[in-house]
């Protein structure tokens, strides 16, 4: 069982905690971890997008002039698509792009995620994300101690109204709960610290 040091908000060591191997040392399998960003980034898409058929679109349903006997070619709408503001054809209609992705899979991603920023020196522990107050002031200070850098994640195991009202103004900071957290969370931040309930959470959680 890998063993992480935990440090305090002065980023100085205060212990050390064992977590799960299956969990935080994993294999990273990175064609797994690109399917569930996959998956995170298409169930996030509108689906909105919407062109007009000649139904839809403004303008007379009058035959513009007679079937034979002008020279011209035959038109029976102004709103067909070979004109000008006509319809659209085969354009994009309301969709839901979201599919679904089998439990297994994603929680082999979120193993894979949470090794793979081990790995890199890119998750510590932190014993409790006390803070005095909840000014984003404050938090920018911490988070300069702990050296976060410009995007980081921030997961603790409860609500904890300092640190959420702390952090949401500070660009490239999040903060989730540890049964919100995703891959695609872990993959786009730099740097990730977790609470040691939060830790200790995950580590029982998603141990097989």
């Amino acid at each position: 069982m890998p063993k992480v040091e935990v440090i305090d908000l002065n980023n100085q060591k205060v212990g050390e905690i064992e977590l799960a191997d299956s969990v935080f040392g994993a294999e990273v399998n990175e064609n797994l971890l690109w399917e569930a960003v996959r998956h995170h980034l298409a169930c996030a898409r509108a689906g909105t997008a919407k062109t007009k058929t000649r139904h839809e679109v403004s303008g007379s349903g009058k035959k513009l002039w007679r079937q034979k006997g002008t020279g011209r070619a035959r038109m029976g709408s102004i709103r067909s698509p070979l004109w000008r503001h006509g319809g659209t054809v085969h354009g994009p209609q309301p969709r839901d792009y979201s599919y679904r992705l089998p439990r297994k899979m994603i929680l082999g991603a979120l193993r894979s995620a949470l090794s793979a920023k081990l790995r890199d020196g890119e998750l510590k522990v932190v014993q409790a994300f006390t803070l005095n107050d909840h000014k984003t002031k404050t938090m920018r200070a911490t988070l300069d101690r702990l050296q976060a850098g410009k995007t980081v994640l921030l997961v603790e195991n409860e609500d904890n109204r300092n640190l959420r009202l702390g952090s949401r103004n500070l660009p490239g900071v999040k903060m989730v709960a540890s049964r919100e957290v995703t891959t695609y969370d872990l993959l786009g931040h730099a740097k990730v610290f977790l609470s040691q309930a939060a830790a200790l959470k995950l580590s029982e959680a998603l141990a097989r």
